[in-house]
């Protein structure tokens, strides 16, 4: 617990003080953020403000992580220290930013639109995720438990349901598949849900407290724990505790960084961010053993990426006819008359429920089991 509070309070403190600095330097490089011409009208007197905020986010998670540890070592030198699941989880998370630094650079230095073309990105993505997934099937500890699995998991591990049906080999690409597509979903969610001031970073805030919540239970009813109620529903999950402190580290530099990104922000998180914290969630809800459940504590993503999904679908179908006024879903809503507060907030109050109803969910599996 001790090192929970340390990493939350370091991620909070590291971001709330490192982003004035990050933007105060992006000024006077005059990195902004270009607008599209085709947004709201509203987003116009945005042009210009700082981009690239994420990089603060990211920074601070890897040195909050790894601060934490090494006091928790100094006060104890038998702790653990970082584990393969925190450092798989950071590999994912920086990887991600990094392809977004990368897309965030080029448009402010080429002053438009769009950063990397689709198949650049499309690539990097690729390489980090499956990198990450090969990784994620190793590893294991001392009860022989890796940091993920071939079997597609709820709010555990389904015996019924594993990838390696047919042999070991096909269940690694399997693996290697699903795991990428969680990815691809949970960065698309998050990138498309960051267009408003606060929105993504304070959606995000909900899912990893979430998700804090979720690897401190299974820490305590984890296999082998002495405080697990029942040695047959316990959690398979390997190293549930070090997973729910980089989530609290991740929820404070997030909290942090919303003090300068709320209505009106001084700094967005760019696709640096964005990219960064899908990945994250992607992470947490493949090592947690949780990836369908991710669709429910994730649901403000999941309905953003649908209305999408819909506009697009549609549009092609009814050869040029619409659903929404604007897609994302947020958008239409500021094209109906919605301050960009009200949606923000309502935003949040549905991700906040959907939360609720996910973490529910978790907790109401565990009690059919017992």
């Amino acid at each position: 617990m001790i090192g929970l509070l340390m990493g939350a309070g370091l991620g909070l403190a590291l971001a709330m003080v490192g982003t004035p600095l990050f933007i105060k330097l992006l000024v006077n490089k005059g990195y902004g953020q270009f607008i599209r011409d085709d947004g709201p009208t509203s987003h116009h007197t945005k042009r210009g403000t700082p981009t690239m905020g994420g990089a603060v986010v990211v920074g601070s998670v890897v040195f909050a992580y790894l601060v934490t540890h090494l006091v928790l070592w100094l006060l104890d030198p038998r702790s653990a220290g970082p584990s393969v699941s925190g450092w798989l989880m950071l590999f994912l998370m920086v990887g991600m930013g990094l392809v977004g630094f990368l897309d965030d650079f080029i448009k402010i230095s080429k002053q438009r639109s769009l950063g990397l073309d689709a198949k650049a990105k499309l690539i990097l993505q690729a390489a980090v995720g499956v990198t990450f997934a090969v990784l994620a099937l190793n590893f294991p500890n001392d009860l022989g438990l890796t940091p993920a699995t071939t079997k597609i998991s709820f709010a555990r591990d389904i015996p019924g349901l594993d990838l390696a049906f047919a042999g070991a080999g096909v269940g690694v690409i399997l693996f290697i598949i699903w795991s990428n597509l969680i990815v691809t979903a949970a960065t698309n969610g998050v990138n498309l849900t960051d267009g408003l001031d606060g929105l993504a970073a304070g959606a995000s805030v909900m899912v990893f407290g979430a998700y804090t919540l979720m690897g401190i239970w299974q820490g305590n009813q984890g296999c082998g724990s002495p405080r697990a109620v029942s040695s047959t529903i316990c959690y398979s999950v390997r190293d549930p505790l070090d997973l729910a402190l980089l989530s609290v580290i991740i929820f404070g530099a997030l909290i942090g960084f919303l003090w300068w990104n709320t209505s009106p922000a001084k700094i967005f998180m760019g696709d640096t961010g964005s990219l960064a914290i899908g990945g994250a969630i992607a992470g947490f809800a493949i090592l947690s053993r949780t990836q369908i459940l991710l669709a429910i504590i994730g649901g403000l993503f999941v309905l953003i990426t649908v209305s999408v999904i819909i506009q697009v679908g549609y549009f092609k179908l009814s050869g040029g006819k619409r659903v929404f006024k604007m897609a994302p879903l947020q958008h239409h809503f500021e094209l109906k008359g919605w301050a960009e507060v009200t949606v923000v907030v309502r935003f949040w109050i549905l991700c906040g429920l959907m939360v609720a109803v996910g973490l529910g969910a978790f907790y109401a599996e565990w009690i059919v089991q017992l």
